[in-house]
């Protein structure tokens, strides 16, 4: 089918595609100072200087084709780089590090298993490459040691099969998260997953990364459906039973999930599907506050009780959401209608959303208000909710807006249990907003609740800020990094969903221990003896990888 270039080379999505500042998100950047005066030039790709292509040996095009080796300037570019705020400066200015010297697109899952013993005797890196949303640098190529890297664009892979009796599917890795729910809905079945990468990111990528979606809540994490899973490394074939339950040694699947491409590589995988929803309900509401909220979805997930999407904004993250909504709009009109009757002057919004048959949305709506009203809550309606789920994707586009203008947007999340859920939160934002000001940079710290347990849950954090004197690329790294200590300070994860990538893997010891990482690599090297598999990736560089 070719290589797909239907989304914007230097950034996010559908070129057509445009998103633009509410007057009221306009003021508000302008009054804190985030909007620069003079907006950076308009990225372009013949600006973009790479090195020219390392030769590869005849046997690559000979097995899948010469028409499946692409080493042109906008395919080399397009898999030089993921989503990052890093990445998408770079690419907007021209300073690409690295590029691969060819994306190569296996027709079939059959031509991996040859196509990686030719790269591991001839020594060149390869890095999986799905949809390429990665914000932890996952798919960038690092080429460590290695004088030749290849990208390999896993697109064509698109198997799909269902067992309507056991209800679960094979999905082939390169399916798109829309893509793969419309098969699926064909059948009259739902995955439930939707992250905010949902348009463009892969079943494959949702995997290697242990992905989790907006309504992890009530369909659990991607790694909780994956029922099966085939992993193709340089040293041969592993694959686990399609089983519901092993107890088997420990588990291959658990070791294949999350691995990021460093052991080799995901074809397809199996996963259980539910009844596609009758009912889809989705409501706003707002807390007195951000702790207040938290300790309602906290009562909901200790019952047992919790709605399929649980979503709880800081007071920062609601007022942005306030101002950035046209003043007509659902969540600008309603919150300044409500906050007016009840006599406040702010508060943190909550999204709650309910999916399945009929009876089970009303069983799940009933036990939710009933937390909602007595933990203090106000009800904003279905038509925050509904505008909620409108633009549940659009932040993407919001960013690419912002970062013409100049503006750094970036996010980082983690998790923790219920005790230490203030404090991490706390800690966190008070690193980054240090971090900014010793950059001189000028801007909002926001955060949101969006999965929930009954141990724990995640914080997820967005920074929309002014460059600081040194500029995003210099400034981000710093800010990035305080945020870091700051969660490794409090005992939280150093991601609950983004994965580990080239940008966490420098942290990963504080996590998992020195024995944890020796552990990683000795599988690494059972898997993937010469080191080709992602390099750079998940393991720190002086480990093997």
């Amino acid at each position: 089918m070719g290589l797909r270039r239907d989304t914007r080379w230097w950034g996010w999505g559908d070129p057509e595609e445009v998103a633009a500042l509410a007057p009221g998100g306009e003021s508000m950047m302008r009054e804190r100072e985030i909007l620069p005066d003079v907006a950076p030039e308009p990225p372009s790709l013949e600006s973009i200087s790479l090195l020219p292509p390392a030769p590869l040996p005849d046997s690559l095009a000979d097995l899948v084709g010469s028409e499946n080796v692409h080493t042109g300037h906008e395919d080399r570019v397009r898999h030089a780089a993921g989503q990052s705020l890093l990445d998408l400066l770079r690419l907007r200015s021209g300073e690409l590090d690295q590029a691969p010297d060819a994306v190569i697109e296996p027709a079939s899952a059959e031509t991996i298993a040859p196509l990686l013993e030719i790269c591991s005797n001839e020594g060149i890196a390869v890095v999986p490459f799905g949809g390429g949303t990665s914000v932890v640098g996952g798919v960038a190529p690092v080429r460590g040691r290695f004088d030749r890297l290849i990208s390999l664009d896993l697109g064509n892979l698109r198997r799909f099969e269902v067992d309507r009796v056991s209800m679960t599917a094979r999905l082939g890795a390169g399916l798109r998260g829309p893509e793969a729910e419309g098969l699926l809905a064909a059948e009259g079945f739902t995955l439930g997953h939707f992250p905010q990468s949902f348009e463009y990111a892969t079943i494959g990528g949702f995997a290697a990364t242990r992905s989790a979606g907006q309504a992890s809540c009530g369909y659990g994490r991607f790694d909780s459906l994956v029922s099966s899973v085939r992993l193709v490394s340089p040293s041969g074939e592993l694959s686990t039973l399609a089983t519901p339950h092993s107890s088997i040694g420990p588990s291959m699947r658990e070791l294949i999930i999350g691995s990021e491409g460093i052991f080799g590589v995901i074809p397809d995988l199996g996963v259980r599907v539910r009844p596609a929803p009758e009912v889809r309900r989705y409501e706003g509401w707002i807390a007195e506050s951000f702790d207040a909220g938290n300790s309602i979805i906290r009562s909901l997930a200790q019952s047992g009780g919790l709605p399929t999407v649980a979503r709880v904004s800081d007071e920062q993250e609601t007022e942005v959401s306030v101002a950035t909504s046209t003043p007509s709009g659902p969540a600008g009109a309603l919150f300044r209608r409500y906050l007016k009757l009840r006599g406040r002057s702010g508060g943190s919004l909550i999204i709650v959303g309910f999916e399945g048959t009929g009876e089970e949305v009303r069983r799940q709506r009933a036990r939710t208000i009933s937390a909602l009203r007595k933990g203090g809550a106000i009800r904003l309606g279905q038509s925050v909710g509904r505008g909620w789920v409108k633009g549940r994707y659009h932040g993407p586009y919001l960013r690419e807006a912002l970062l013409d203008r100049g503006v750094v947007v970036e996010t980082l999340e983690t998790a923790h249990q219920w005790s230490a859920h203030a404090s991490l939160y706390g800690e966190t934002a008070a690193a980054i907003r240090s971090a900014m000001a010793s950059c001189g940079m000028k801007g909002i710290v926001m955060c949101h609740l969006s999965h929930a347990y009954p141990d724990g849950a995640s914080l997820y954090f967005t920074v929309i800020s002014s460059p600081g004197s040194s500029g995003g690329i210099v400034s981000w790294p710093i800010v990035k990094s305080a945020a870091v200590e700051a969660i490794r300070r409090a005992g939280g994860t150093l991601s609950h969903h983004h994965a580990t990538g080239r940008d966490h893997a420098p942290w990963l010891a504080g996590e998992i221990g020195e024995l944890g990482l020796e552990a990683i690599a000795g599988v690494k090297a059972g898997l993937d003896p010469e080191g080709i598999m992602n390099p750079g990736k998940l393991l720190p560089p002086l480990l093997p990888g």
